[in-house]
């Protein structure tokens, strides 16, 4: 394996030299920084991280907390995961998984250790323990959602509230009046993860602004579960002629209840999905949706980390808007259906 006196020697210049174009703690000319670069890709080195971590006293790693649990949609998760690791790629930082199990003692570990630079954090309780440990920590902290006190610690998401509202409003601008929700597992709520209680409550608000008839039931993940929420919406409202499904794992499992008992869609009722778009796409009809904007945030999150570690000005509470697309799962009703 080349060494830091290998690339010296081939730029004809001293390690110290090279040390400081690795780490950028001095200013290089360009044409020495060339000549060392030149050797570097010449020789195949590749500085050792723990040296280099010692040495600038940065890891160039970012530490992720993501639910990995029996009742998330692990999908979705990853591809929250797969946009921070990629935007922590190009600020040539890599990313240590962290699962939410470990709590505030895996925050701590990390931290203390000196194992990463930042931490971007997933799955925010309204009053979630690990705020306090946060604050504690030296290092910055990104959180990908949004609890009710998160002062001094920045936060990015989607705007679920007004995702609420879109659905609604397009539904009712189609006619709908009768809409039922299909919410969350009853788990999610239990805990009150803050992605379903800010949807809930924006579209019991919006619900009331429109002058519209809903109920709203959480959804267990499975056929069962779909057929038990269904029947509860069915028993509460009679005559709904629209759903809206904030619960990707219970999409194709509710279609396939609503064509097993004759519900055809859009002609019998409509449907307005909030999930990614892959899989929205997917479904056998193809569903309007509200974008799940994974990537977007996922990569928010790691600017928004980078610019705390480069002691830049952040905004600290950025929900991005709701964007509704158009597809098969909706139609206009008439007055006489309402």
């Amino acid at each position: 394996m080349p060494t830091i006196n290998d690339v010296a020697k081939a730029a004809g210049v001293s390690p110290s030299t090279v040390s400081y174009v690795l780490s950028g703690r001095r200013p290089i000319s360009a044409e020495t920084r060339a000549r060392v670069q030149a050797a570097i890709a010449e020789l195949g080195f590749h500085p050792h991280a723990g040296a280099r971590a010692l040495a600038s006293s940065k890891t160039n790693v970012i530490a992720l907390v993501a639910p990995l649990r029996v009742d998330v949609n692990v999908p979705v998760i990853m591809q929250f995961a797969t946009a921070v690791v990629t935007a922590a790629r190009s600020y040539n930082h890599d990313v240590l998984l962290l699962t939410k199990d470990e709590g505030t003692a895996g925050l701590e570990r990390v931290a203390h250790s000196t194992m990463v630079d930042a931490l971007i954090l997933m799955d925010l309780e309204r009053d979630d323990l690990r705020i306090p440990a946060l604050r504690r920590l030296k290092q910055p902290s990104v959180l990908i959602g949004l609890p009710a006190d998160h002062t001094g610690i920045a936060c990015v998401d989607l705007d679920f509230g007004a995702a609420a509202r879109e659905a609604l409003s397009h539904l009712a601008g189609h006619g709908h009046r009768r809409i039922g929700l299909v919410g969350p597992s009853p788990a999610v709520y239990k805990r009150q993860t803050t992605y379903a209680d800010r949807f809930l409550t924006g579209f019991l608000d919006a619900s009331v602004d429109l002058g519209l008839r809903t109920v709203t039931h959480p959804c267990e993940p499975g056929a069962e579960g779909v057929r038990s929420c269904m029947a509860d919406l069915d028993a509460e409202l009679d005559g709904i002629t629209a759903l809206v499904v904030h619960n990707e794992e219970a999409l194709r499992p509710l279609l396939d209840l609503l064509h097993a008992t004759g519900r055809r869609i859009p002609e019998d009722i409509s449907v307005v999905a909030v999930c990614p778009r892959d899989v929205a796409t997917a479904m056998p009809v193809a569903l309007t949706s509200i974008d799940i904007p994974a990537h977007d945030v996922g990569t928010l999150a790691v600017e928004t980390a980078m610019r705390l570690l480069d002691g830049r000005s952040v905004e600290y509470t950025r929900l991005l808007a709701p964007s509704l697309v158009e597809r098969d799962s909706c139609r206009e009703i008439s007055a006489s259906h309402r």
